[in-house]
């Protein structure tokens, strides 16, 4: 029961960090991202996450920026080990806000600019019939009994927990042209990390038929049978649990970029260095054991290299590249780093066409390829390979406010895994995710 748990926490920590970007990274920080999938190489307010180093080609003034993405996610797992109540099961995460907000100021040959939002996780999740790791351990019991002369068909148990967690990612940097086609950057992001978790599994139940228990087989508690029958050794383990833990964190970025402008051509190029983040529990209650009060843990945020080429094919036609890398082998994550065989990367393609000079509409296309090996994949905690497109539109308002809404559709590859349950058997199970992304900013330029 402490093992069920624990997946169970893990995977409401990996659901709500799996919503854009690398393994743990969110890199959805824009309408315009949403709309186009490459920004790398913006010189628009939004570069102050994606490029800012760029920020010098901006005009001079005080610039802001507001954005709001709701996001729908859903994460199919499909497992054919034959003791389960069900063979799929169904994940949903719904973050209704999830805000990012820019500021920079430009004076000439010099910016500087301040940029917020959820960095990594950003949601909370329910699980409404949990997962298979959640309960295979109790789908054996009626096996178990039946084994021991005490025929047992069936089983239930309720599982109800909920999580949330955001990794709030505030940064400012400083940004310099040397000349008029070379300017640099450098700057930092404070990490602030919060995951709380609140929840229980509680009334196991079976249907064992012994003739002084449960004659007739009906279904009843599993802690009543386990204490009539003297099975001590099992009552603990089916008994009811609870947990309300909250983990805290904080950690420090080093940001530089690098910008190339020439006429029709820009090119933008940023690195993140690692964050080292350790997070520690705040335990108000602990059925299982395994979450002591002031316990730390390594939870760290990989180094990215990001590269951006933007190009204007015609006057209203400008097309765009991105990739981005992420150092996911080298981090801290209490070793489930080592299942890593290749650092996962992003490859994206982007189009803006203006209709008129208040009208811009943009199509994107963006591929991820994960890393992980199949010692990595399991039900809580999978990475998949993704198509994604973009599109949507930007609306001059007037002189000083633009308007940009986006969509953004993620298809999934399917991953699968052949699990070993023992004297049970080998089975196949398989990994699907989609995610759905809407989006609407606020560009205001205040002087």
């Amino acid at each position: 029961m402490k093992k069920i748990i624990l997946l169970i926490l893990m995977a409401l920590f990996i659901t709500l960090h799996s919503i854009g970007g690398g393994i743990l990274t969110n890199s959805n920080q824009s309408a315009n991202y949403v709309r186009l999938l490459s920004r790398n190489a913006s010189l628009g307010i939004d570069g102050a996450y994606y490029n800012p180093a760029g920020l010098v080609k901006l005009e001079n003034g005080l610039f802001l920026s507001f954005h709001n993405q709701t996001i729908f996610q859903t994460k199919t797992i499909n497992n054919s080990f034959p003791l389960l109540n069900n063979s799929s099961y169904e994940g949903t995460t719904t973050v209704p806000v999830f805000p990012t907000f820019f500021a920079v100021y430009k004076k000439d040959k010099f910016a500087i600019s301040f940029a917020a939002g959820p960095n990594a996780g950003g949601g909370s999740a329910k699980y409404k019939k949990g997962l298979p790791s959640f309960e295979y351990q109790i789908s054996e019991l009626p096996a178990l009994l039946s084994s021991m002369g005490i025929p047992t068909s069936l089983y239930s148990v309720d599982i109800d927990f909920d999580g949330s967690s955001i990794f709030w990612g505030p940064q400012v940097d400083f940004s310099y042209a040397f000349t008029d086609n070379i300017s640099a950057s450098i700057g930092m992001r404070y990490i602030y990390a919060v995951n709380t978790y609140n929840g229980n599994i509680k009334n196991i139940m079976f249907n064992p038929t012994h003739p002084q228990i449960n004659p007739n087989g009906n279904m009843m508690s599993a802690v009543d049978f386990f204490t009539a029958a003297g099975m001590n050794d099992y009552v603990q383990m089916v008994s009811d649990k609870e947990v309300d833990v909250k983990q805290t964190g904080t950690g420090f970025t080093p940001i530089i970029g690098f910008n190339f402008n020439y006429e029709k051509l820009n090119i933008g190029c940023k690195y993140e260095f690692e964050t080292k983040l350790e997070l520690e529990n705040d335990t108000k209650k602990d059925g299982t054991g395994m979450f002591p009060d002031g316990q730390k843990f390594r939870n760290d945020i990989p180094a990215t290299l990001s590269l951006g080429i933007e190009y204007s094919i015609l006057d209203n036609l400008r097309a765009s590249f991105s990739w981005n890398h992420y150092f996911d082998k080298n981090v801290d994550w209490e070793g489930k780093e080592n299942f890593i065989d290749d650092n996962l990367y992003e490859l994206s393609l982007g189009l803006e066409y203006d209709i008129n000079d208040a009208i811009c509409f943009s199509i994107g296309f963006l591929h991820s390829q994960t890393g992980v090996g199949q010692g990595y994949q399991t039900d809580i905690s999978y990475s998949l390979s993704s198509n994604s497109v973009g599109f949507g539109a930007m609306f001059k308002a007037s002189d000083k406010i633009n308007l940009n809404v986006g969509c953004l559709y993620a298809m999934y590859e399917d991953g699968e895994k052949i699990i070993d349950y023992g004297n049970f058997g080998s089975y196949k199970e398989t990994y699907d995710k989609t995610t759905l992304i809407f989006a609407l900013g606020i560009d205001y330029k205040l002087f």
